[in-house]
């Protein structure tokens, strides 16, 4: 069972379901989604990064895009997935946001268990997801993202009181691209080349592309993404044009985030924009 979420406009995507949204991860794969898996009865066995894992009864674990995922054995499960388009291209505070706690705050996979009053609020939560995405308007999109909000916050709020990580050993190339990941939500706007966040990690350009590579991306692919995603925000939810777009996200001429954007896109900055029109 599973139930499917997509803004055309925007490129958002959402996923709920059961295991079988897992089904795709029997062989070891990145998800390029993030990916929230929760437990109902009994347990559940994955691999992530090449470690295996058991998430205990009643727990809510939390993935990126960037993890490796490998999907052994579980059944009753609750699994949400969403792209950086439906959830990231909102404004959220960066404890809730795609770089905040649960996603690129940690080198920890974060484990959550969830008590019998916190396991009724959950399923009422989902309840209201499962109704929502049968009620089809011009605002579903909106709604089914202030539930998943909700969720993250709930989420965030138990992971900050019990801390309930699983350590993991060092996964040098995993926290490199996790680090390099938090400095582009902080630096993209201003700053576009792969030289300075090979700087501020004091990795040379030629080091970060060898080890991104290994891991089916690239330090500058990373940078044009968020970008992308960013100018896709404003396009889609400010009157602003395209040209103090650009200037917005560290463009002095126009010209450029645009070729960047149809690259990524396959449409123009403009083109995009009369969608909504």
């Amino acid at each position: 069972m599973h139930k499917f979420f997509k803004d055309f406009n925007t490129g958002g995507l959402l996923k709920i379901g059961n295991e079988s949204l897992l089904q795709p991860y029997q062989k070891v794969k990145q998800p390029d989604l993030y990916t929230f898996i929760r437990t109902t009865d009994s347990q559940a066995k994955v691999v992530i990064d090449g470690i295996p894992y058991t998430i205990t009864a009643n727990s809510v674990i939390a993935l990126t895009m960037v993890q490796f995922l490998q999907f052994l054995e579980g059944k009753d499960l609750i699994v949400y997935q969403f792209n950086r388009e439906f959830y990231c291209i909102k404004d959220h505070d960066k404890e809730v946001s795609c770089a905040g706690l649960l996603f690129f705050g940690n080198a920890h996979i974060p484990l959550i268990y969830l008590q019998p009053q916190e396991q009724r609020k959950f399923d009422t939560l989902h309840e209201v997801f499962i109704d929502e995405l049968e009620t089809t308007d011009t605002i579903q999109a909106e709604m089914l993202r202030m539930l998943m909000a909700r969720f993250i916050i709930m989420s965030t709020r138990l992971l900050k009181t019990k801390m309930g990580f699983y350590e993991t050993p060092n996964n040098t190339k995993i926290d490199l691209l996790r680090n390099f990941n938090m400095l582009v939500e902080t630096y993209y706007r201003n700053e576009h080349t792969v030289s300075f966040y090979a700087d501020k990690l004091s990795k040379s350009p030629k080091t970060l592309s060898n080890t991104f590579a290994k891991l089916n991306t690239s330090p500058l692919q990373i940078i044009h993404e968020r970008i992308t995603l960013e100018a896709k925000r404003l396009l889609t939810y400010s009157d602003k044009t395209v040209k103090e777009i650009a200037y917005e996200i560290g463009f002095d001429d126009a010209s450029h985030l645009s070729r960047l954007f149809k690259k990524q896109t396959h449409l123009s900055p403009s083109k995009f924009k009369k969608q909504f029109d």
